[in-house]
């Protein structure tokens, strides 16, 4: 069964029901100061973190003077621009007395489903990671509409995972795990340790357990676990309410671990290889040697380009013999990568008239 122990990046989930106290509308402080401990343990161990974390409209409501329970969209707009700033400044807070940086991250389902936003968004998160910031995720609620909405933060952290290459998801519930039946319902109802895979008997068993400030039930739940473990992420529904829940977690586990059968950058490595090309990059001898090694593709290797493509599209990678020997996704559209080919990184500002990236295929956005 997976832990946290020795993961090389996780993100946690938090809904607004765990952070906002739903009748006076304020932040739990007690309750985010005792995260932030867990998470600084976790980082000092050597493991990155991600935070998925809602509460932005629980708690711009409040300040608005917004007392009726449904709000329009508009209001949930105001809110969330309200509210935003305030789970900002929380989040800094906590985490200042360990001496990590904290970053704000909004996005939208337009920036996982357009492949350059994609890549922008992944690129982001990276460079946060490596420089040890916590990026603190969120919907873009103050600009998002009904067609591009996650619609809850259950499936937004499952797809911020798959964008990372995470290796284990938490989602902190206000249930201790997937049961067989609602346990409000029927304390005779079996909890699962441990599903290794998503059946229809399993999906039926899904129900409805959303609380008044949250939007997300087991059944979004169990849609964030296929997306997880389908991109090799173990995923753990755990009870998020106590103090402490990640080091509690860890140390005597109470919850439902959903198993993958491959591992992220496995289950990546597929993806990109399943992927239609839009174009064809071939490389020298010493290139191809680069690549063999581990290496990201740079320009200097590259000889010729052919096809039209955008940033992000997938390009097949040939050699001198035109022997097809990759593929991936390329960080430059096909009139720019032709502009640099066989130039070194330090010219490429002077060919563009723009600072561009190093490499043109990063290793990690590729398969050989």
């Amino acid at each position: 069964m997976a832990s946290l122990t020795n993961a090389e990046c996780v993100l946690v989930k938090i809904g607004s029901s765990l952070l906002v106290d739903e009748t006076t509308g304020t932040l739990k402080i007690d309750w985010l100061r005792s995260l932030a401990d867990d998470v600084a343990e976790l980082k000092w161990n050597g493991s990155d973190v991600i935070i998925v974390s809602s509460g932005a409209i629980a708690l711009g409501r409040k300040v608005l003077n917004f007392t009726t329970k449904s709000l329009s969209l508009e209001q949930s707009q105001a809110a969330a621009a309200v509210g935003q700033i305030r789970l900002a400044r929380a989040y800094e807070e906590a985490f200042d007395p360990h001496g990590f940086l904290t970053a704000q991250v909004l996005v939208t389902l337009d920036d996982s489903h357009n492949r350059r936003r994609y890549l922008n968004t992944r690129a982001t998160m990276r460079t946060l990671l490596a420089h040890k910031a916590i990026p603190i995720v969120n919907e873009n609620d103050t600009i998002a509409t009904d067609e591009i909405r996650y619609g809850d933060n259950d499936r937004l952290a499952s797809q911020v995972a798959v964008t990372v290459g995470a290796d284990r998801l938490i989602l902190l519930s206000d249930v201790d795990g997937f049961y067989s039946e609602d346990p409000m319902r029927n304390p005779n109802a079996r909890r699962f340790e441990r599903i290794d895979k998503i059946t229809d008997e399993i999906e039926r068993m899904a129900g409805d357990t959303g609380s008044g400030l949250s939007k997300g039930g087991m059944k979004t739940k169990l849609m964030a676990a296929k997306i997880a473990v389908a991109a090799g992420c173990p995923m753990a529904i755990t009870l998020g309410t106590i103090n402490n829940p990640l080091k509690r977690l860890n140390e005597n586990f109470i919850g439902t671990w959903f198993t993958p059968e491959i591992d992220p950058q496995t289950a990546r490595k597929k993806w990109i290889a399943a992927m239609k090309p839009a174009g064809q990059i071939q490389i020298d001898l010493g290139a191809a040697r680069a690549l063999q090694d581990g290496k990201s593709l740079l320009p200097a290797g590259v000889i010729s380009v052919a096809g039209k493509f955008q940033r992000g599209d997938p390009v097949s990678i040939v050699d001198l013999g035109n022997c097809n020997i990759g593929q991936g996704l390329t960080r430059y559209n096909s009139n720019d990568a032709r502009a640099i080919m066989g130039c070194r990184t330090s010219q490429i500002e002077a060919i563009l008239g723009y600072p561009g990236r190093s490499a043109l295929i990063h290793r990690d956005d590729m398969t050989v």
